[in-house]
């Protein structure tokens, strides 16, 4: 049973959401929080063989929660209805879960008008959750240091990555490198998601099981029939003034490398969307996406729904993109699989969420950092401090450079690592 009601304007969306464990998905104050849990999908190293063998796919399990529920929405909006967050883990092989959570409730506003959805089973009994905003918990700041792969390993992996590019293994690949840190145990994690929505409004901020943080990257939105992509690839930092900033801009527009990166990720996404959207648009040439620390190469995907896929299945067409993986893609994930000493997660992995009608809005998940350990009871056994870790990382082509790859890494950590400070 579902139902959605209009309620008086909310100022403050992330105020209603859970300080330890927060769901949450906003852009420039709009969006939709999510309250307690009526269930959802889960697949991971905790899913029995014997279940895994004959477990749906996510896009299919939705489709059978979303084909028997009772639906009552006069409003009619983006995030209305039935809901369900989502955040799935970068590679298959991944130790990570991949989960689809369908709160007991959502809070969410959209270009002024508010809402409250109730979500349960008819068949069970919930307690319904209180809808109410409290009160922040203290500041906090965590600090957080080199992880599994150092600066100077990350060197050595980008040399490695390169001399596979000239003997022909690939075209392009992203290495990422981690950093890890803690976190005081209790502390009131919708502190770091405020941080990231101040900090980058422009960006997707999110927070899904653990996972916060602020992508500027859509992997696919789908509204109404309509779908859009924006491909980002190719960096360089923001200029120290206007004159350098000026610079910047104009150097990575007329990047070799940076341009080559970039036509591998658009290339993979157009070949991908091809077989499900007509009337398929991209920008001819990649404009200069400005961020508050860095400069992007971006460009903007459309077109119209052309078959009944949902946008769970947009999603597990494209992913992984040229822009996270790299080209080919079984090639890219193989050496990424070789060259960086750590499971990914769900960093780089799709994180988003998905209506009643298949419409959605999924982000790459970028900026970000796993807080704690996996579910469930993923703060359990913690006392004082909580482990954290971020992930950013770099495309690797034939012209790269071990140090500018490395500062081009820096500059993906500064988001996460400022907000965490």
């Amino acid at each position: 049973m579902v139902e959605t009601r209009e309620i008086e304007h909310v100022d403050d969306l992330l105020a209603y959401a859970s300080p330890s464990e927060p769901l949450a998905w906003l852009r420039r104050g709009d969006g939709i929080v999510g309250i307690g849990s009526v269930g959802g999908y889960e697949r991971g190293p905790r899913t029995a063989a014997a279940d895994a063998a004959t477990l749906p796919s996510p896009a299919d399990h939705w489709r059978r929660v979303a084909g028997t529920a009772a639906v009552e929405d006069p409003v009619g909006l983006p995030g209305t209805g039935l809901v369900a967050f989502g955040t799935l883990a970068f590679d298959e092989r991944s130790s990570a879960t991949s989960r689809l959570i369908i709160p007991q409730a959502v809070v969410g506003r959209h270009r002024g008008r508010s809402w409250v959805t109730r979500i349960r089973y008819a068949d069970t009994t919930l307690d319904e959750p209180p809808i109410e905003a409290t009160p922040y918990g203290p500041y906090w700041s965590a600090t957080l240091g080199p992880g599994t792969l150092d600066p100077a390993g990350y060197q050595t992996a980008v040399r490695r990555a390169v001399d596979a590019i000239v003997q022909g293994e690939l075209e392009k690949v992203v290495l990422a490198r981690d950093l890890v840190g803690t976190i005081p145990a209790g502390a009131d994690l919708r502190r770091l998601v405020r941080a990231l929505a101040d900090d980058y409004p422009d960006t997707w901020t999110f927070a899904v099981d653990g996972l916060i943080g602020a992508s500027p990257e859509t992997l696919v939105t789908a509204s109404r029939g309509v779908v859009t992509a924006r491909v980002l690839a190719g960096t360089i930092p923001r200029g120290t003034d206007a004159h350098d900033d000026t610079e910047a801009s104009a150097s990575l527009a007329h990047s070799t490398k940076d341009l080559d990166e970039h036509r591998y990720a658009v290339q993979s996404v157009l070949a991908t969307l091809g077989p499900h959207v007509s009337h398929l648009r991209a920008d001819p040439e990649p404009f200069t996406l400005k961020l508050p620390n860095l400069w992007h190469l971006a460009t903007d995907v459309a077109g119209d729904l052309a078959d009944h896929a949902s946008a769970l299945d947009l999603v597990a067409a494209l992913h992984p993109t040229a822009a996270v993986a790299g080209t080919p893609t079984d090639a890219a994930l193989d050496l990424i699989r070789r060259l960086e000493p750590f499971d990914r997660g769900r960093y780089a992995g799709p994180v988003g969420w998905i209506d009643g009608g298949g419409n959605g809005e999924w982000a790459i998940a970028l900026r970000c950092a796993q807080i704690g350990g996996p579910p469930p009871g993923r703060f359990a056994t913690y006392s004082a401090t909580i482990p954290v870790v971020a992930h950013a990382g770099a495309g690797i082509v034939a012209q790269s450079d071990p140090d500018k790859e490395l500062l081009e890494t820096r500059v993906k950590f500064r988001p996460i690592v400022d907000a965490l400070a």
